[in-house]
């Protein structure tokens, strides 16, 4: 166990986007985080298990992942692995001009693991975005773009998990929500109205419409996720955690966490 939890980067500075096969060497790693990149990992062979943020899900054919920046994960393979990843930055979805791409990354990132029987079609724009992961004309970003918009679609269409209604892009929760890891802990729902140059309550409207909490209840989840994480995959004890997080006090942060995680800090450390 660490300090702190590692970072790992997988992708050059100056690429937006990333996409090639599953690299066979890695069948065990200890816990770490991505260095802020969005990533989807889809497997057609292998067995074993995956950890995200401290939940086991069990690795097998045409198996889907999708791991956020900020959440921590680890692999247990247990059998040769066949499959792709494809990596993706901030700075792509920022790029594009298709308003359903970001609102398509959003709602498989709900989902840390899907099981599919469509294959054979996300086999294939896989393949073809390994072919132009490289590529680098003029048109290359647009064929990019309409083959992650392809494979997010047919994700999303095979889990039966997309919204028969037209779906609505909600910009403001989106940029919050890309806000939460950059900024300090405890940091209140006015501070984060300012630096969106919204009020608290449009901001409390756009959290509502979009997962049906507050603004105040998405802030509370964000750092109840971040200490869970602090607690399970590091040597640092409550005290540590709680300067960390930016609490007044060690007390204040026990009766935070107990109150949203169901457990005091202690109890879930040595759980």
């Amino acid at each position: 166990m660490e300090n702190s939890i590692p970072v790992k980067n997988k992708i050059a500075a100056s690429n937006h986007i990333k996409a090639e096969p599953f690299r066979k060497t890695s069948w065990k790693t200890e816990p770490h985080k991505h260095k802020q990149y969005f990533e989807i990992i889809f497997l057609t062979r292998g067995s074993g298990f995956h950890w995200i943020d401290g939940i086991q899900y069990e690795i097998r054919p045409n198996v889907l992942f999708f791991i956020s920046y900020d959440q921590v994960h680890s692999w247990d393979i247990q059998t040769e692995p066949e499959g792709f990843v494809l990596i993706l930055k901030n700075s792509f979805t920022e790029r594009s001009l298709d308003n359903e791409l970001p609102l398509l990354i959003q709602q498989v990132s709900r989902f840390p693991c899907l099981y599919t029987e469509e294959a054979p079609s996300l086999n294939r724009i896989f393949e073809l975005l390994t072919i132009e992961n490289n590529a680098t004309s003029n048109l290359s970003f647009l064929m990019k773009e309409g083959l992650i918009k392809a494979l997010l679609a047919k994700i999303m269409d095979s889990a039966d998990v997309y919204s028969s209604r037209k779906p609505v892009r909600h910009e403001l929760y989106e940029t919050f929500i890309g806000l939460l890891p950059e900024k300090p802990a405890k940091m209140k729902v006015a501070d984060f109205a300012a630096l969106l140059n919204t009020t608290p309550q449009n901001l409390n409207a756009a959290c509502r419409k979009a997962v049906n909490q507050s603004a105040a209840e998405v802030i509370a989840e964000h750092i109840t996720n971040e200490a869970k994480r602090l607690l399970r995959y590091t040597h640092k004890n409550v005290s540590e955690i709680s300067m960390l997080l930016n609490f007044n006090d060690t007390s204040h942060f026990v009766k935070f966490f107990k109150r949203h995680a169901g457990t005091t800090p202690l109890q879930y450390k040595t759980s």
